[in-house]
């Protein structure tokens, strides 16, 4: 578990439950197809607003794409996709020194009418979005009609410069941590054990720790339109997606195009602010699960919190041999809250625990950590500290993050100590300096950005969608309700979310904003 628990996890409890500017027509202005012609070649500063051109070197890059290879992590995607590498600057305030490869995926639109590309990030920071895209491409092949679907390993994730901060020994090792510590010694080891990872991570990503930044991912993006030669941004951004897709509509406002937010992070919300709005989301999430089986959800948790303490000082035996500690417990009731599907799930790991066996949560622990049967890890949360450690400013302290505690634990009596430690935990003793405290969306000029909010959101509850809409600006950010359950809407059951994101995406139609879908 973590800050800005990763859009990955859905696709894991899924799965535990049940040549560049070649031919073709780009999107012009209002998005409906039309010439090649490219967006000045430009990369505005955050800071101070300024425009600096980029060398065709970078902007005149031709992408060799080719069918995309089978990795050690995941088979090749088969016929329909291909991949190639983009060059972009490893410090973007000196685009034409020293460059990173990016590595992109794509399937190329199968319909008459091609509006252009439309880029995916799926959330994190730290998803794949080289090995995510062509699973996801079912749900979304409405959109491959007009779209080319396109997505990316941003910078430190994966084939993009990918960062592993440790081995798996030491990752298994590390889960005997504990990670809401009782005692000074707890204290100490907890702290110690953040301080090292840190330290891992440094040494494996070298100078690239400074420059993995939402900003500097949001840049890559606009490098990304130019070389897919499409004048306007097409992008659907989902749960950290969202952040990314705020900023680079600051950053970029007249090269904005169609922009879906989904699941969205509050972009009003520190590291404090986010520990406790997910806090109150994923305790809200657990309470609807209580009620869908019967149970009142205040005594619920509090069972359920009883439990979890009890794995402090007493782990749970599992049929792998492994223990279940307090910490994994909490990460394996997490991974169901991610989709209503899951619920079946975590009432049979509950009740497996309950009668003292902890198989069952430590497997959904395992799909969270993205460990296999052999023990290998993904490192998709390694690349998720280095990039919100790089962006978060705000370094909570032992002694602060103590007094926030109780607060904490008021909100959820089983989330609450875990996620408000984590504020302290996370980025402690962390070799590069924040950016900023909050990240600035405000993107005045550009064109309507659909938000997409759902009132049962565990990881990005439900309020930041507003205050989304609301930073974009006002006639800029358009938010669409949905009440369900789960992280994410489209493609959640709904059709009328799924309906009304079409209709924008493939035609251009601007829902009235405050649309709610009930079902």
């Amino acid at each position: 578990m973590a800050r800005l628990l990763r859009w990955t996890a859905l696709s894991a409890a899924a799965a535990l439950l049940v040549g560049g500017c070649g031919s073709g027509s780009s999107s012009d202005d209002d998005g409906k197809g039309g010439d090649r012609t490219s967006a000045p070649a430009s990369s505005p500063s955050r800071s101070s607003g300024t425009t600096a051109a980029l060398p065709s070197s970078l902007t005149g890059q031709k992408l060799a794409w080719e069918a995309c290879k089978a990795t050690a992590d995941s088979p090749a995607p088969g016929n329909d996709w291909q991949c190639a590498t983009l060059k972009a600057p490893l410090d973007w305030s000196k685009p034409e020194g020293e460059t990173i490869g990016l590595a992109l995926i794509r399937a190329k639109a199968n319909g008459d009418k091609r509006t252009g590309s439309l880029l995916f990030n799926f959330g994190g920071p730290g998803g794949s979005g080289v090995s995510t895209m062509p699973s996801y491409a079912s749900m979304v092949s409405k959109l491959r009609e007009q779209y080319d679907l396109v997505s990316w390993d941003p910078r430190g994730v994966a084939a993009s410069e990918g960062v592993r901060c440790r081995s798996d020994k030491d990752i298994q090792a590390a889960e005997d941590v504990d990670a809401t510590p009782d005692t000074p010694a707890e204290e100490k080891a907890y702290f110690q054990d953040a301080a090292d990872f840190g330290k891992g991570c440094e040494k494996a990503a070298g100078k690239l720790l400074a420059h993995v930044s939402t900003t500097d991912t949001a840049r890559d993006m606009d490098l990304m339109r130019q070389v897919l030669g499409d004048r306007k941004m097409h992008y659907f951004g989902i749960s950290y997606g969202t952040e990314l897709g705020g900023v680079y509509a600051h950053l970029f406002p007249k090269n904005v195009g169609r922009l879906i937010l989904d699941a969205v992070v509050d972009p009003s919300a520190d590291t404090v602010g986010h520990a406790e709005n997910q806090t109150r989301g994923f305790q809200r999430a657990l309470d609807d699960y209580l009620k869908s089986t019967g149970q009142d959800p205040k005594q619920g948790s509090q069972k359920i919190a009883d439990l979890v303490e009890r794995l402090d000082s007493k782990p749970l035996p599992t049929s792998s041999g492994r223990k279940l500690t307090q910490t994994l417990a909490l990460t394996g009731i997490v991974l169901p809250l991610y989709s209503k599907s899951g619920w079946p799930t975590l009432t049979s790991a509950l009740d497996a625990a309950e009668q003292g066996d902890g198989s069952e949560l430590l497997a959904l622990a395992d799909g969270y950590n993205e460990r296999d049967s052999s023990g290998h890890y993904g490192t998709t949360t390694h690349s998720q500290r280095v990039i919100s450690c790089l962006d978060d400013k705000e370094r909570p302290t032992a002694e602060e993050t103590k007094k926030r505690l109780s607060a904490f634990e008021k909100i959820s009596p089983v989330f609450g100590d875990f996620l408000g430690w984590d504020t302290a935990g996370w980025c402690h003793d962390w070799p590069v300096a924040g950016q900023f405290d909050t990240p600035e969306v405000s993107a005045p000029g550009a064109a309507p950005i659909l938000v997409v909010g759902n009132t049962g959101d565990p990881a990005t509850p439900y309020e930041g969608a507003r205050k989304m809409a609301d930073e974009l600006g006002k006639g800029v950010g358009v938010e669409l309700t949905w009440k369900g359950e789960g992280h994410g809407a489209y493609g959640s059951g709904s059709d009328c979310v799924d309906s009304t994101v079409n209709a924008y995406l493939l035609d251009g139609t601007v829902p009235k904003d405050g649309k709610i879908c009930a079902s």
